[in-house]
């Protein structure tokens, strides 16, 4: 007897529904076939483990599994659910009232035939509403993720048993059902720091308010200890709030990646990611024999944070350098290709030397003639090009931080945020896939960020005594525009272009001595 359900593959950050066939005839041994990987195959044991623990036995005859379509490739282990059900209608141990084939089922079975989570449940989720399924059957853990889905029947099965009775018809099961939009606005904006909570630095959190109104990436420079991390981790809590599309497609990219944890839902603020630095270029950019979504695909939408960036190894730096482009990663391999989404904020730390206190107010610098230029030249220039801001941060005084003044909140500053955005929105109305002044190409920049001759004169001033870099001239005409969106000036003034001169630190001449 010929038994049929459906499951699905993840590729990339999309479903792939997959049909479950199982064929039980004349013959002995057990057969799986349709490019699956050794964790598919291994279903085997679990199944018929699972199959006698609740009193069911493994057919001794020739039993078929098939994987459809037969030439791509299947991996993990969440086909054992939909194929121990479709051996139990195959064998006919079983009378499925409920048809199989209007569900989407998935999930690993332990030897006792309880169900573990699975990854990737909100794509398949979001493939199975669209190809008209009744319903999706899945571990408990994995439910809350899923009902995030509207319009389809979420049943949360604990076991297999439960699962066999469901579709007997002996147990009814609740779809579990979940309030999207009141779920996102619970959520979203909850944030566990602050900016107030951050004594002195107001040159470095006026440095983040620009960085955040114009998309800009940011590289901080300064010794130990002066609060770099703690300022980039509050980055988040400034930034717009994500729209339900952008927590979505931000939740699907975790959920592909097994990060959101059990019984977890929808992802609600801005992703914040640190990775240390002695990450791989995989691990950084996605990758793998079966790719994955690196660290700077988990940080779309949000703020990826290179912590000591000269550590990191080059090739890793240099792969990111593309993906700061186009603001997503395609990964490529002999059969076929995936893209993850990588639109990110790049914000970087560093000393300014290997012992951290070159250009100290008070501590001396130890390092050897030419020991800071070394230390520096590991960033290379092209992906130091796509920094727009070079922040130097001093450290804070012991007055500043006793002086307990009250400091702008992380709200206060995320409105002036919000309303520049909101004049780039409009300015780009018209400019498909560029939404901030980040963003902007240098023909765009020509257009867009025009200056007075008074503000030539001092660009050119400037660019000439500081000794700054071709590069920096559209970076500065950029932030400049970005400061004079958050003075809501619809020109670009002195005033704007003499603050955005002062976030060229690392494109002065000798300022490495």
């Amino acid at each position: 007897m010929l038994a049929k359900t459906y499951g699905a593959a993840v590729y990339g950050v999309n479903a792939s529904i997959i049909t479950v066939e199982v064929v039980v005839a004349q013959g002995l041994h057990f057969h799986l076939v349709g490019l699956a990987d050794s964790a598919v195959k291994e279903s085997e044991q679990r199944v018929e483990a699972s199959l006698k623990f609740f009193g069911y036995r493994m057919p001794r005859q020739k039993v078929v599994v098939n994987l459809a379509p037969a030439d791509v490739r299947k991996e993990g282990s969440a086909y054992d659910l939909p194929i121990a059900l479709c051996v139990l209608q195959a064998s006919e141990q079983v009378s499925m009232q409920r048809n199989l084939e209007e569900y989407v089922i998935m999930g690993e079975l332990a030897l006792d035939g309880t169900l573990r989570p699975i990854k990737g449940v909100l794509p398949i989720a979001i493939e199975a509403r669209k190809r008209g399924y009744k319903g999706f059957v899945l571990p408990v853990e994995n439910a809350p993720e899923a009902a995030i889905v509207n319009n389809l029947d979420v049943i949360p099965v604990a076991n297999m048993q439960e699962a066999v009775e469901f579709f007997e018809g002996k147990k009814e099961i609740e779809p579990l059902v979940s309030d999207t939009r009141d779920l996102f606005n619970s959520q979203v904006n909850v944030y566990e720091v602050d900016f107030s909570h951050v004594q002195g630095q107001e040159n470095i959190k006026r440095a983040m308010e620009i960085a955040a109104a114009g998309g800009h990436n940011v590289i901080m420079i300064g010794p130990p200890g002066a609060g770099k991390t703690m300022l980039a981790k509050r980055l988040p809590t400034i930034l717009p709030p994500l729209t339900l599309q952008e927590a979505l497609e931000t939740t699907k990219i975790h959920s592909v990646a097994g990060k959101l944890g059990s019984r977890a839902t929808l992802i609600a603020t801005r992703p914040y990611r640190a990775p240390h630095h002695t990450i791989s270029d995989a691990a950084l950019v996605g990758g793998g024999s079966f790719p994955q979504p690196g660290e700077i695909s988990l940080a779309h939408n949000g703020v990826l944070f290179l912590d000591e960036l000269p550590e990191f190894k080059r090739s890793a730096l240099e792969v990111m350098r593309q993906p700061l482009e186009d603001r997503k990663v395609s990964i490529s391999r002999a059969k076929w290709a995936v893209e993850f989404p990588a639109s990110f904020m790049l914000i970087a730390s560093m000393n300014p030397c290997p012992c951290g206190y070159y250009n100290h107010p008070e501590k001396e610098c130890v390092c050897g003639p030419g020991v800071v230029q070394k230390y520096l030249a590991k960033i290379s220039g092209p992906l130091l090009d796509r920094i727009d801001l070079h922040v130097e941060v001093t450290p804070v005084s012991f007055d500043q931080m006793t002086a307990n003044r009250p400091a702008e909140s992380s709200e206060t500053i995320r409105e002036r945020v919000i309303k520049a955005r909101e004049l780039q929105t409009t300015r780009f109305a018209d400019q498909p896939g560029i939404y901030s002044n980040a963003m902007m190409p240098s023909q765009l920049v020509k257009e867009i960020c025009e200056i007075s001759d008074a503000g030539k004169a001092l660009l050119r001033t400037a660019m000439n005594r500081l000794g700054l870099s071709a590069r920096a001239y559209d970076r500065i005409l950029k932030v400049s525009r970005t400061i004079a969106d958050l003075a809501g000036s619809a020109d670009i003034r002195i005033e704007h272009l003499a603050e955005a001169i002062q976030y060229r630190s690392l494109d002065r001449e000798n300022w490495a001595g």
